[in-house]
């Protein structure tokens, strides 16, 4: 088989070898090599490194660039791979002949050709001996200190750094070459000191101790320990990647391993500790499980030498005073030997330790800034102790990663992180890849697939993995719904709950309709355990508290409580399946039991006071309204209103009289009505000229939710009938497709339309399909920041070019391409009372402006137009220009950062001159000289309406500058 044909044949397990890691360096020296055998040009090069591709993306680049060059480049670049990967990786791939390929290249004649000749060796040669390159460069005049603060920023790794420098100093000549290969030269003789910070002594004691962590946690990894009956499924089969990003950022860059635990994004140089967030089912436990994994290989984050993960669920159990040496060896892994020196190693070295905590949400204790602990020898409870760590004031220097639902991370805790990242769950292709691993059938995946995408509502709830594990694992009950599959959270748990309890009855005996009354003694029995365990934060039980609670050993053999592999003291533990599975058994329970204080526990339940247990629900305390502090008791309430929809009334009936089942279901939806007034009654009243606003808290979204789940259309309405606002913001709000189909449910009975600003949250394709049924009611449209494509694009048009109110949309730093500009063309073209269209920072082109224009020339009415940050170029602002020469309409517009020169400047110099609205026109960071400044001045000599032209940033001298400044005061450098 030729090499051309193995590139293809093997192209997802080349990208899956190269991304798995979740790290660039494999592509990174793959692209190395590749450029000193001159199997790319440098423009290849520069192309595939493009800033804000994800590295799929650019394997992907890479693999077809080299199957269009032919035959001898796909040989190279196999080669590249066998030298590259580690022999663990390169088991299931073929190489050909190409493995042991050696390339023969003459003599480079250029020092500026040895830099990519030698390329490879360069890279490892200097990656501890920057700084000092960086001197000898400096020192001679080639670099500023500007560009070396560029090159040492700590996003980037050593090797990184080593690659920006070479980029650099190729395009400073030849001379700068032959001073930093002199210099590479000299390292050989070991006349230059390595970078500071970077030596340190590992005696064999800290060796043999590595080496027995990495083969703890390799073992504890291996296999998916989240779920329930995953045991089979190995980590590196079933890992599926998740959408991680930085929070409270403008920008959504995919992050990997290194990026989490390294620099990127940092906030708080000062803190130690980073957050990984997301809602419950989001995958952050798994994620965890990976990295572990991954370190444990040696595959990322080689700049820690150990790594001690830890449960919070596990320590929440812990009941002595522990000091930090105790933690680490009893929590961890215990030393064989010389265990006072290699904790002495630890302390003198924290700057190569890892610190993982998983669960924070999981833990019971209250969280006091009153006790310092700053000695590692000296025993402290654990939440003294736990706290500190994070705080700083023991082990300061350390790396301290913790997952966590958001809202469940106190203040006094969030001021010592030194950064968020948010995991977001699956993406489409996240739920796809999934799916296909879940199943060893390639059929059975499909017809799941399918079942999914005919079910956008379901689609939308796949992307929180543990949805997406049930949907996958109760694969037989969804087909069995045919067209008419779940549409709510509590739909997914009631088929998860038929679905167990089906597997565990003998074959040949089937299910009947009366299966929650069959096994209404184990629902209750576990639902007890369960309320009981949220009531304390009680999340894993001793044989005896399950004895206690009656739960039989048939009971536990149906498959939800499950023995607890965090529990390393004596005895049998169980825990539920997953924290979410707690929730529904408790929710159950405050349904299904007939006790009469009841009332009291759905009204605490939607108001509960904030205690020390989670629900809080035996102390009768008075509260001012729903606690979000809590994540489990908002689960627990979303299930409970499910539970008490007319849906499942048939259910519930086997074993609970309908007058009962009403009378709760009309005081959810009396909780549920007071909470969503206390967010209306405290919307401040708009200042003059401003419109009427309300930023929604964090509590409106869950009490949106607990409607949808109760999908009654009636209680909707009526809880929206008193909003009367113009404008809905729903920013840094943790809104996915799942909350995006609850707002669309809800929204959809507003009496007056409303502005809806979604910008910052993971909206994507399917969450703006979602939103559809509420577009008729949405005169703006805000979603900035959301991951959508071009597809989510054409079906917001098909739908907003049928709604009257719908005038304005806000697309800024999505991933939209050219394609999306001829759905927009077409919106321009149909909707003749369209004001505003912002596409800011996305992969727009000239061929993409040539398309907008022509639906700019039909438009009547649009005002403002908004392309900063694209790549249109001349070409594409003279067709804007000839499309807007007549427009009678548009008061804004801007191009900024877009390549536009002289040439596009004068092409916008017409629009100027024929204008008589327009009323701003943004030029900054372009491209324009002087020639094009001329045509824009000798524009506004014929205009009177524009009010501010912005050119910042543009190729002009200081003089120039001065100079238009004097004869045109709307000129603004």
């Amino acid at each position: 088989m030729s090499a051309q044909q193995l590139v293809l044949k093997q192209r997802p397990e080349l990208v899956r070898a190269l991304c798995c890691g979740g790290t660039s360096e494999g592509l990174e020296s793959i692209l190395d090599l590749l450029l000193s055998w001159s199997a790319l040009v440098w423009e290849d090069y520069l192309n595939i490194c493009v800033a804000g591709k994800t590295l799929c993306f650019r394997t992907r680049e890479l693999l077809d660039l080299a199957y269009s060059k032919g035959e001898s480049t796909c040989c190279l670049l196999l080669a590249a791979f066998s030298h590259v990967l580690p022999d663990a990786q390169k088991d299931n791939l073929s190489f050909g002949k190409c493995s042991t390929l050696q390339n023969s290249l003459e003599m480079p004649t250029s020092a500026t050709l040895t830099l990519l000749s030698d390329r490879p060796g360069l890279v490892t040669k200097l990656r501890n001996c920057v700084e000092g390159a960086l001197d000898i460069l400096v020192e001679k005049g080639f670099l500023t200190s500007s560009e070396c603060e560029e090159i040492q920023l700590p996003v980037h790794t050593s090797s990184q750094q080593v690659r920006r420098l070479l980029d650099l100093v190729k395009c400073k000549g030849e001379v700068a070459a032959e001073v930093l290969l002199q210099f590479s030269k000299r390292i050989q003789k070991a006349d230059v000191p390595p970078n500071k910070n970077n030596t340190f002594t590992m005696s064999a004691s800290v060796a043999e101790y590595q080496k027995k962590l990495c083969s703890s946690i390799s073992a504890q990894s291996h296999f998916l320990s989240t779920y329930s009956d995953t045991g089979k499924f190995s980590l590196d089969d079933i890992y599926t990647e998740g959408l991680l990003e930085l929070g409270q950022t403008s920008t959504q860059k995919s992050l990997n391993f290194e990026d989490v635990v390294g620099a990127v994004g940092t906030l708080n140089m000062e803190a130690d500790t980073i957050l990984v967030s997301g809602e419950a089912g989001s995958g952050k436990s798994t994620f965890l499980q990976r990295l572990h994994l991954l370190w444990a290989r040696k595959t990322v984050l080689l700049n820690y030498l150990l790594l001690f993960p830890f449960s919070c669920r596990k320590l929440n159990t812990e009941q002595q005073d522990l000091s930090l040496k105790e933690l680490l060896f009893l929590h961890c892994c215990w030393p064989d030997r010389d265990q006072d020196q290699l904790f002495q190693f630890i302390l003198d070295h924290p700057h190569l330790v890892l610190f993982t905590f998983d669960g924070l949400d999981e833990f019971k204790q209250i969280f006091s800034d009153d006790q310092r602990h700053c000695c590692p020898t000296q025993p402290a409870p654990m939440p003294v102790l736990f706290f500190n760590l994070m705080q700083g004031s023991l082990m300061k220097g350390v790396r301290k990663l913790v997952t966590s639902r958001t809202e469940a991370v106190p203040p006094i805790l969030r001021q010592y992180l030194c950064k968020e990242v948010l995991l977001k769950g699956f993406s489409p292709d996240g739920i796809d890849c999934f799916v296909r691993k879940h199943h060893s059938d390639p059929g059975v995946a499909s017809h799941v697939l399918e079942s999914l995408w005919s079910n956008t509502a379901l689609l939308g709830l796949c992307h929180i993995p543990v949805f997406c594990w049930i949907v996958s694992k109760c694969y037989k009950e969804l087909l069995g719904f045919g067209n008419s599959g779940p549409q709510t959270i509590t739909d997914v748990y009631l088929m998860v709950l038929q679905h167990f309890f089906h597997h565990r009855i003998s074959k040949g005996n089937r299910l009947g309709k009366g299966w929650v009354q069959q096994y209404f003694d184990t629902i209750m029995r576990l639902g007890e355990l369960a309320l009981q365990g949220l009531e304390n934060s009680h999340y894993i039980f001793s044989e005896t508290e399950v004895q206690n609670g009656g739960v039989t050993e048939e009971d536990i053999s149906k498959g939800f409580l499950i023995q607890s592999k965090n529990i390393s003291f004596d005895g049998i533990h169980y825990e539920f399946l997953h924290v979410t599975m707690q929730c529904f058994f408790a929710a159950l329970f405050i349904i299904l039991d007939s006790n009469s204080n009841n009332h009291h526990t759905i009204k605490r339940l939607f108001q509960a006071p904030r205690t020390k247990g989670c629900l809080g629900i035996l102390q009768a305390k008075k509260s001012d309204g729903p606690s979000t502090e809590n994540p489990n008791l908002q689960m627990t309430s979303t299930f409970v209103s499910g539970l008490l929809s007319k849906r499942h009334q048939s259910l519930l009936l086997q074993c609970y009289p309908i007058q009962t089942l009403n009378k709760k279901r009309k005081q959810v939806v009396k909780c549920v009505s007071r909470g969503m007034q206390n967010h209306f009654k405290s919307i401040p009243r708009p200042i003059k000229g401003e419109k009427k606003s309300m930023h929604a808290m964090p509590g409106f979204v869950w009490l949106i939710k607990c409607i949808y789940e109760m999908q009654d259309s009636e209680v909707a309405k009526n809880v929206v009938a008193t909003l009367e606002v113009e404008h809905l913001k729903l920013t840094y709000c943790n809104i996915g497709p799942l909350e995006c189909t609850a707002l669309a449910f809800v929204l959809q009975h507003l009496q007056s339309p409303v502005g809806l600003q979604l910008d910052s949250n993971s909206v994507g394709d399917v969450g703006v399909e979602q939103l559809l049924p509420c577009l008729h009611v949405c005169h703006s449209l805000y979603l900035r920041n959301n991951n959508i494509s071009d597809e989510g694009i054409a079906k917001l048009v098909e739908k907003g070019i049928q709604c009257e109110t719908f005038k304005k949309i806000a697309l800024f730093n999505n991933k939209l391409t050219d394609v999306c500009t001829q759905h927009l063309a077409y919106l321009l073209k149909t909707k003749q009372n369209f004001l505003s269209l912002r596409l800011g920072n996305n992969n727009i082109t000239a061929a993409g402006a040539e398309q907008l224009a022509k639906g700019l020339r039909c438009s009547q009415s649009l005002q403002f137009l908004g392309l900063w940050g694209n790549n249109i170029g001349d070409k594409g602002a003279e067709a804007l220009s000839h499309a807007l020469a007549d427009s009678r309409t548009l008061v804004w517009l801007s191009l900024v950062d877009n390549g536009v020169g002289s040439a596009g400047a004068q092409a916008l110099a017409r629009v100027i001159q024929n204008s008589t609205t327009l009323d701003e026109l943004w030029l900054s960071k372009n491209c324009i000289t002087r020639d094009g400044v001329e045509y824009l001045v000798q524009a506004l000599e014929k205009n009177s309406s524009v009010t501010s032209i912005w050119l910042r940033g543009n190729n002009l001298s200081p003089e120039e500058v001065e100079e238009f400044s004097l004869r045109e005061s709307r000129l603004t450098f």
